[in-house]
């Protein structure tokens, strides 16, 4: 009697374990999904592209990317009979990352830049400044990244590295405005895909008048170790050459990443993406940010 409780105990076991797998194994249904999934993040972007052409040829760059490598995930299920589940949810998170943003706030009117303010404007204290769809600016990296370590939703900070102004000279985001942002998904450097990634997103900024909601992605990244530029991109003297020169192609762009569309940086060299604090971001808004 007693073998024969071991024997039943064993078999429960295995029914147990073999349950287990089956929960966690990848299946075609899976896969399935994921082209639902990318099929509504393209719906969704195609809305956009009267009011933002821009934001949409980026997320459908990106998109075009995600299904290349859904049919190699899919390939890998026929040839090998099982993928990786961290491979199966990174894919759908970076493919959740892509449909949140493509379902940002609607523009309901045209974004607009305000003109010349007139005396009696600038001693008024409820004005408001709308920086439209496109605006780019500068930001340092206060926390280190690594996407050997990162997590999906870890939270960042960066800070602005010269004054945005508008209006002619009025300052509406003085330099050291900070921003804060956090990890949309992530990807480790692995034996099959040597190359790691990460997606960076903002969502929050930090002016005078009090924390507010942002939605902007990383366009260019630009090594902030350079000694001599490094030391004078902060008080805006060089802006003509950091700008147009630097972060348009030239000495100072971050060896060894890519930054693609939806703001995923992607490393190119078989290895993890490093970026340091220091590291400066170009940043567009996608989203019409109000600064009161």
């Amino acid at each position: 009697m007693r073998s024969m409780r071991i024997v039943m105990w064993g078999v429960l076991v295995v029914a147990m374990s073999a349950s287990a797998s089956a929960q966690v194994a990848v299946t075609a249904a899976d896969l399935g999904r994921l082209d639902v999934d990318a099929a509504a993040a393209g719906a969704q972007a195609a809305r956009l592209r009267a009011s933002d052409p821009t934001l949409v040829a980026e997320i459908e760059q990106s998109l075009t990317l995600l299904k290349e490598e859904i049919i190699y995930l899919r390939v890998r299920l026929r040839r090998e009979g099982a993928v990786p589940r961290a491979d199966y949810t990174d894919l759908r998170d970076r493919i959740e990352t892509l449909r949140v943003k493509a379902a940002g706030e609607k523009v309901t009117a045209q974004p607009y830049m305000t003109a010349e303010p007139t005396k009696d404007e600038l001693m008024r204290t409820d004005r408001v400044w709308i920086l439209p769809v496109g605006t780019e600016m500068d930001v340092r990296l206060q926390t280190a990244l690594n996407s050997a370590t990162a997590k999906v939703e870890q939270r960042f900070e960066a800070t602005t590295i010269v004054d945005l102004k508008m209006g002619g000279t009025e300052v509406v985001l003085p330099a050291g405005t900070v921003v804060r942002g956090f990890v949309g998904s992530v990807r480790a450097a692995g034996r099959v895909d040597r190359k790691g990634s990460l997606t960076l997103s903002f969502d929050e900024i930090l002016p005078k008048s009090g924390p507010t909601r942002l939605r902007a992605s990383v366009t260019k990244a630009l090594d902030g170790r350079m000694s001599e530029d490094a030391g004078r991109i902060g008080t805006g003297a060089v802006l003509g050459a950091i700008v147009g020169g630097i972060l348009g192609g030239g000495k100072g762009m971050m060896v060894g990443v890519l930054v693609g569309g939806g703001g995923t940086i992607a490393a190119t060299d078989g290895s993890d993406v490093d970026l340091p604090a220091g590291t400066i971001f170009r940043v567009r808004i996608d989203s019409p940010l109000e600064i009161r």
